[in-house]
């Protein structure tokens, strides 16, 4: 049985990285990504180079968040593995979210629907991955699932009012996958990312000030890089880290320390 590393927002950031580091440890890489034709023919070549290290890779252009595309995605992905191939790693890496702030004067505010889209494609949509995936039985028998958050969690930082919503509910949404498909042998774990120099960073206002904060925070006078998230991604899909389940993990150099 072959097994497979689905990575559900994997053209760029942590979730690029995510899908190299795997390539490279022989995982099957599967990437769901959703991206304007003029950036394409760059994706292109970074996952032609992948694919010469991964043992099978397959990407689909296609938007992860909608409901009526994913039974069509799905059969997609069982075609792709074959009876044999199993996903045994499901990492989620959308960032999709709007970035209004909450007290927006004359102009844009957060509204309802600004709250509803971003905890449906930050939260939300892990759980209806996991569900379809798990209806299709195309999971391993020890099949891992990540997910990545920020201290946005606990902090509340300037615009950032409804991705902050969200993280707190990937986490509570990744703590009850834990818990309830683990008799079926999934584990599911967060990792809190430090602040990384990402184009979802760069979409925040005022990105600046927080990478220099975040830089005099760290003990290593350095942001995160995708890489060192990546790096920790590979460690939790190992048979090692098979009784690591429902955790939220800093992998951020000490940041979150001060």
């Amino acid at each position: 049985m072959h097994q497979y590393a689905l990575i559900l927002g994997g053209s760029s950031g942590l979730g690029l990285a995510t899908v190299k580091a795997l390539g490279r440890d022989g995982w099957g890489i599967l990437v769901v990504h959703r991206d304007r034709k003029s950036t394409l023919p760059a994706i292109q070549e970074a996952f032609s180079e992948i694919a010469t290290n991964a043992p099978d890779f397959g990407s689909f252009n296609v938007d992860a968040l909608r409901a009526d595309k994913r039974s069509d995605l799905i059969e997609a992905i069982q075609n792709q593995i074959g009876e044999k191939g199993r996903i045994g790693v499901v990492v989620h890496s959308i960032a999709k979210g709007n970035l209004k702030p909450m007290a927006g004067g004359d102009g844009p505010y957060l509204q309802s629907d600004d709250f509803q889209l971003t905890l449906a494609a930050m939260a939300t949509s892990l759980y209806d991955w996991v569900q379809a995936l798990f209806q299709a039985k195309l999971f391993a028998s020890d099949t891992r699932i990540i997910s990545f958050t920020s201290e946005g969690n606990q902090k509340a930082w300037p615009n950032y009012g409804a991705v902050s919503a969200a993280k707190a509910a990937l986490e509570a949404i990744t703590r009850q996958i834990a818990l309830e498909f683990a008799p079926y042998g999934i584990r599911a774990n967060c990792i809190q990312a430090g602040t990384t120099d990402t184009p979802s960073l760069r979409l925040i206002p005022g990105h600046e000030r927080l990478m220099e904060i975040s830089r005099q925070r760290n003990p290593f006078d350095r942001l995160t890089r995708p890489e060192d998230v990546a790096a920790v991604v590979s460690l939790l899909v190992r048979p090692e880290a098979a009784w690591i389940n429902g955790a939220v993990i800093p992998v951020d150099g000490g940041e979150h320390l001060q």
